[in-house]
């Protein structure tokens, strides 16, 4: 009987030993997909800071381009009424012509 009894505490304390080793490698896995899946956040979070940036210059663009539109839009309108009041003296000044 002692040699059996030597035996069930030989093999459990080798599958004790298996187990934690198991235990670890389990444990080793898990720390590593976890420092994987902390890596990728740093990357998400690094783009999408990378994509706010550029929507902000983007924004300061297409402000800039409006803003430059309104101008040019203005510049010809001044000029237009320019035109309209000089076309209106020149009309004015033939009617005097026409009458003398």
């Amino acid at each position: 009987m002692k040699p059996f009894l030597l035996l069930l505490l030989t093999v459990t304390a080798i599958l004790a030993v298996s187990c934690n080793k198991q235990k670890q490698a389990i444990d080793a896995q898990n720390d590593a997909t976890k420092t994987v899946i902390d890596h990728q956040k740093d990357v998400v979070d690094a783009l999408a800071k990378e994509a706010a940036t550029q929507t902000e210059i983007d924004a300061k663009i297409a402000k800039a381009n409006i803003e430059a539109k309104q101008a040019s839009d203005l510049a010809q309108l001044d000029a237009d009424k320019k035109k309209a009041d000089a076309d209106a003296a020149a009309a004015k000044a033939k009617v005097d012509a026409e009458k003398k």
